[in-house]
């Protein structure tokens, strides 16, 4: 996994964490950034058993401040419907990952950096973090799921407000308002969401990447469909050995061992 504007690290935890690397653009996405966080994104969906459990961060003091506008300027409108392409298949691979994604926010995350943090499965925030969906301050929209993710997160009434307006929130508001989990002091952000992203590490692949798929489904599909949907999920753990590890090691008092099969 070598990239150009990334940096990809696994540990022996099976913790991978993936560092947006352009620290003197904020982390703004190039075209080669977005190219790569699809590769990335899309390597884990073809061997998901190379990591348990990611976390999406930026590095220096900033997440990501969304696309490269520099870049933009003076682009063509094919060059930049080619370049948006890119970005669909980037926000795709990050959506359908069938491993956990915790973005762990440390800076700005501005327009397509917000609804990169948002196509995660869910987010930790530093307290000096700040958001903002401000692409129709600049003539355009959130194409990067933004219209469709957020009203997901904190309802249709305030993601209008959010989209609409294009003014930033805080962290602090974020939190009231059901877009991030918890909010950590700078210094300690990393380390909470690696607690975080060893406890879904230590559980049996297959069950956590079942249980994703499963909770998808609540807003997609009726009541009884989306069950219907958790049973099929459900019986494809009933046959691991991972399950009979898990009840053996409650039996014997002692830590499991999942091998993901």
């Amino acid at each position: 996994m070598n990239y150009e504007t990334l940096k990809v690290a696994i540990g022996d935890d099976r913790v991978g964490v993936i560092t947006m690397n352009r620290p003197e653009a904020r982390n703004a996405m190039n075209t080669t950034m977005m190219g790569e966080l699809r590769d990335c994104f899309a390597g884990f969906y073809v061997d998901p058993d190379t990591a348990a459990c990611l976390i999406l961060t930026g590095e220096g003091a900033g997440f990501c401040s969304g696309a490269d506008l520099k870049e933009r300027k003076g682009m063509t409108d094919a060059t930049w419907r080619r370049q948006h392409a890119i970005v669909e298949q980037m926000v795709r691979a990050l959506m359908d990952c069938p491993i956990p994604v915790i973005a762990a926010v440390n800076g700005a995350a501005y327009g397509g950096g917000m609804e990169l943090a948002l196509g995660c499965d869910f987010i930790y925030a530093a307290q000096s973090a700040r958001f903002a969906l401000t692409e129709v301050t600049l003539g355009i929209l959130p194409g990067a799921a933004g219209t469709q993710n957020l009203p997901r997160a904190v309802g249709v009434r305030r993601a209008k407000e959010v989209i609409l307006g294009g003014a930033p929130f805080s962290a602090e508001q974020g939190v009231a308002w059901g877009m991030i989990n918890k909010v950590c002091p700078d210094g300690e952000l990393m380390a909470e969401a690696r607690t975080t992203a060893r406890r879904i590490a230590d559980n049996a692949p297959v069950s956590v990447r079942q249980a994703k798929k499963a909770i998808e489904k609540a807003t997609e599909l009726d009541r009884f469909s989306g069950y219907a949907f958790e049973l099929e999920a459900y019986y494809r753990t009933v046959t691991t050995e991972d399950r009979q590890e898990g009840i053996n090691a409650f039996n014997e008092k002692r830590k499991p061992q999942y091998k993901g099969r």
